[in-house]
């Protein structure tokens, strides 16, 4: 068993640099969470640490979530667990393909159980009550919401203000496919701040895919705006527009992003600007 030890002191706050933002006059600035650990980098980290404080004082040994078959959240899962020697169930959305994703592959090297389920049956599990989850899959454990989204996922989320330094941030800007880090940026903004969450889900509206429950600052519906049209097609569903725009991006800045996440939060974020949607109350902006 080897320590998990992802380092914070890696976190750097870079200038994203782009043509549209030089023209609108925005400074445009990228939280670099990715830098922490190559497996259980970006919001991961935040979003399990306190689940497994939860495992250690409950003496669970086994933990157990769900995902989809590039779910990022279950390879974070999957290397946190063997990190502290922790047994873990990935419940997988969908029947098990001829051929299993890279990120599948990696979470099973890590020592990850893979359970393929159809789409019907996980969909029915994963929003039953954790007693009723695990005593009809047969475990025992400790059960992690689908993107870490309870209670202890959106008060990790709530951490991730800590790296932000003292500056002011007019609107901070993040992926969403449970909503749970948008409900933790939210609880943690200062009021005169505004949380944009860009959906990576085909077919969200609203403030779908948060659940507004989960929102404890008062002002927070009111600095809440979500984002429903930058997903390309679905989770994890691209196009060669979008991949021009990733590499673009990275040629111009060094900032790498991801098709499923920040590939789609970053287009959103500069179409955003090209519009003029961020100048009225902009100074700064976080991304």
């Amino acid at each position: 068993m080897h320590t998990l030890s992802p380092d914070l002191k890696k976190i750097t706050l870079d200038i994203w640099e782009n043509a549209i933002f030089r023209a609108a006059r925005l400074q445009v600035e990228v939280l670099r969470l990715d830098k922490i650990h190559p497996d259980i980098s970006g919001n991961k980290w935040f979003k399990l640490k306190y689940y497994f404080e939860k495992a250690v004082e409950e003496n669970r040994k086994k933990l157990i979530s769900f995902g989809g078959p590039y779910s990022n959240h279950l390879l974070a899962l999957a290397s946190a667990a063997h990190s502290y020697g922790f047994s873990s169930v990935g419940m997988v959305r969908g029947e098990e393909p001829e051929r299993w994703s890279h990120t599948l592959l990696a979470a099973k090297e890590l020592g990850m159980e893979i359970r393929f389920l159809p789409r019907m049956e996980y969909k029915r599990l994963k929003h039953g009550t954790p007693a009723t989850v695990l005593n009809q899959i047969n475990e025992g454990g400790l059960l992690i919401p689908e993107g870490g989204a309870g209670a202890e996922g959106i008060r990790g989320a709530e951490d991730i203000f800590e790296q932000i330094p003292p500056i002011k941030f007019s609107h901070i800007c993040c992926a969403a496919g449970t909503g749970t880090t948008v409900a933790g940026l939210v609880n943690r903004a200062q009021p005169d701040q505004k949380i944009i969450g860009v959906s990576v889900l085909k077919g969200t509206k609203n403030d779908e895919p948060l659940d507004t429950a989960s929102i404890k600052n008062p002002a927070g519906k009111r600095m809440l705006e979500m984002i429903h049209g930058e997903h390309f097609g679905g989770y994890a569903k691209y196009s060669k527009t979008l991949t021009e725009f990733m590499n673009r991006t990275f040629c111009e800045s060094g900032i790498p992003t991801d098709m499923v996440y920040t590939g789609k939060l970053f287009f959103a974020v500069a179409r955003m600007a090209a519009f003029g949607l961020l100048n009225k109350t902009l100074t700064r902006s976080g991304g």
